[in-house]
């Protein structure tokens, strides 16, 4: 009896759900960080990590944190303002309407014209350096859902401090979104750090000094850039990811972030653009990249080791993400035997233009072209014109689509007429799918893993439009560059990884997505949920919490049992 006593009892232990995990988890952060990288692929972390020796650099999150290898994207715009949006609202652009970094609209004076993803000419533009051209404000307005960060403010009743920073403004914006206290991005040109009206009036007093410090000048130096445009020569080197570290670091001693006077959680999300601005450059696969990646070790390392002694890594969350991923440079593809291609959009729009002209030759261009400037996956046109004449929405994307197929059908006739080749040559650009914007808000669409991906994709600020995937790594751009946008995994893949008390360390293969940064934090402060979430709580990652935790007002909450994730 004794024996099977000693039986029964291990057995309970072993089917008890949470013996696996250690201590209890037990507090509420005082600052909760999304730290995202910016065009970084899933694979990059677990292909350079025998690089990585610095404590609290990457080996933060592979060694101390929990560290997701299946991470993806379940929607087909694979875009900066898209990618960023997605991660704080934990919704897709069906939830948050964000389908591009830009895309047309027509004026008042009836003339088409482009706005960025964060433009608001109600306001204007805070900081920027005498002599410098004024462009519009910015704003989150055109994001519509709430971020998590947007629910803190309301749970606190805005005491949290939630703050947004990046070279891009997209990417400070619409993270950390409409509630924030301030985002802050950088005027391309001299690197200054500049916000809009829609948070201030004038910068904060420590922006002002890191802006009129010798900050910029250092990372120029450093950069081997003492001249031209701060954003793109200084901006890819491995001089701008610590330049924007240091910025936040800035923040966070100016605005006091972790040491809120109400006790309650504060948040801030930065985002490293320098991946992305070398990354179109020279690809994935260069030497350039992983030698940027390592950099951003030390440099991670540095920052992390500073908040630790500023606020405690013990009193701190974060979470580390990509906006999207990309596919190998059309050399790299071909250099291994793959079908690699870049694609010239521009003899597509030709075509496309040239065959609504034929199709609908009652509609009046007014000297304008009807088929709009493409930002990938979409395709845009000009609805006023073919109103006018009569024509449904319907028809004009139909046969826009249609033109498309014709196009990319066009380059596969020319590539098979080759005969008696000695050696590979590239393949012809494909075009996998084309859908009209529709069938994507009436819900015609496959019902299949693709079909919804794109169905997740559709926001009504793309107006009449069709939504496109190309060939297995095909993108548009130049060759020796790279590119990103499509439903393809290559795309969709990016790190989720999670640091703090509240995780219990390890490397985790379940299959998750961005959608869950934003709905695990939530969970973990007791918030709601962000308007359009969509995203699963991490609870197979997450520690039971002990009696006496608290959310992010203080107030004290219930004792729970983590459970079984996506």
């Amino acid at each position: 009896m004794r024996l099977f006593s000693r039986i029964a009892a291990a057995a309970a232990l072993l089917l008890a759900p949470h013996a696996v995990h250690a201590d209890a988890y037990n507090g509420s952060p005082k600052l909760a960080i999304i730290l995202v990288f910016d065009q970084f692929r899933g694979d990059y972390l677990d292909r350079y990590r025998a690089d990585f020796h610095a404590k609290n650099g990457w080996n933060l999150f592979l060694k101390q944190g929990a560290h997701f290898t299946e991470c993806y994207y379940d929607y087909a715009n694979l875009v900066t303002a898209a990618g960023h949006s997605t991660i704080g609202t934990a919704s897709y652009t069906d939830g948050h309407g964000i389908p591009l970094n830009q895309w047309w609209v027509t004026g008042v004076d009836g003339v088409p014209h482009e706005i960025t993803s964060v433009e608001d000419s109600r306001y204007t533009l805070v900081g920027v350096p005498a002599g410098q051209p004024v462009a519009p404000g910015a704003s989150p307005h055109n994001e519509l859902a709430s971020t998590v960060g947007d629910e803190l403010e309301l749970a606190t009743g805005g005491r949290a401090k939630v703050f947004g920073v990046s070279f891009k403004d997209r990417a400070s914006i619409l993270t950390s979104g409409h509630a924030s206290k301030g985002a802050f991005w950088t005027e391309h040109t001299t690197g200054a750090w500049i916000t809009s009206t829609y948070w201030m009036k004038q910068l904060p007093p420590w922006a002002v000094a890191f802006n009129t410090s010798k900050r910029a000048a250092e990372a120029r130096r450093d950069a081997h850039a003492e001249r031209g445009e701060f954003y793109e020569q200084v901006g890819s080197t491995p001089a701008s990811v610590s330049y924007q570290l240091d910025f936040a670091k800035a923040l966070i001693q100016g605005e006091q972030l972790g040491r809120n006077p109400a006790g309650v959680t504060d948040m801030l999300t930065v985002s490293i653009s320098s991946t992305d601005i070398l990354g179109h450059r020279v690809g994935p696969d260069s030497p350039e990249q992983r030698a940027m990646i390592d950099a951003a070790d030390g440099q991670l390392d540095a920052f992390f080791t500073w908040l630790d002694s500023y606020v405690g890594l013990q009193n701190v969350i974060v979470a580390l993400s990509g906006d999207h991923g990309v596919a190998p440079t059309e050399q790299e593809s071909a250099r291994v035997g793959m079908p690699g291609a870049a694609f010239p959009s521009r003899a597509m729009v030709a075509q496309v233009e040239a065959a609504l002209e034929k199709r609908f030759p009652n509609v009046d261009r007014h000297g304008r072209a009807l088929v709009l400037t493409p930002e990938l996956p979409w395709l845009q046109i000009q609805p006023e014109p073919f109103q006018a004449a009569g024509v449904s929405e319907s028809d004009a994307e139909e046969a826009t689509a249609e033109a498309v197929r014709d196009f990319f059908a066009g380059q596969q006739r020319t590539a098979m007429l080759q005969t008696g080749l000695t050696q590979r040559v590239p393949e012809p650009q494909r075009v996998r799918d084309v859908y009209t914007a529709s069938q994507m808000r009436q819900g015609r669409l496959p019902n299949d893993e693709y079909g919804r991906r794109v169905q997740r994709s559709y926001s009504p600020y793309v107006r009449w439009a069709v939504h496109m995937n190309l060939g297995l790594f095909q993108y548009p751009g130049a060759v020796a560059g790279a590119g990103h946008y499509s439903q393809n995994a290559y795309d969709r893949h990016v790190p989720l990884d999670l640091f703090g008390a509240a995780f219990v360390p390890g490397t985790y293969h379940d299959l998750v997505a961005p959608v869950d940064i934003a709905a695990t934090f939530a969970s973990l402060l007791r918030l709601n949920q962000p308007s359009a979430s969509v995203g699963h709580v991490l609870t197979q990652v997450m520690r039971p919490e002990a009696a006496g935790s608290t959310g992010p007002s203080g107030a004290s909450g219930p004792t729970t049992e983590a459970g079984a994730g996506r």
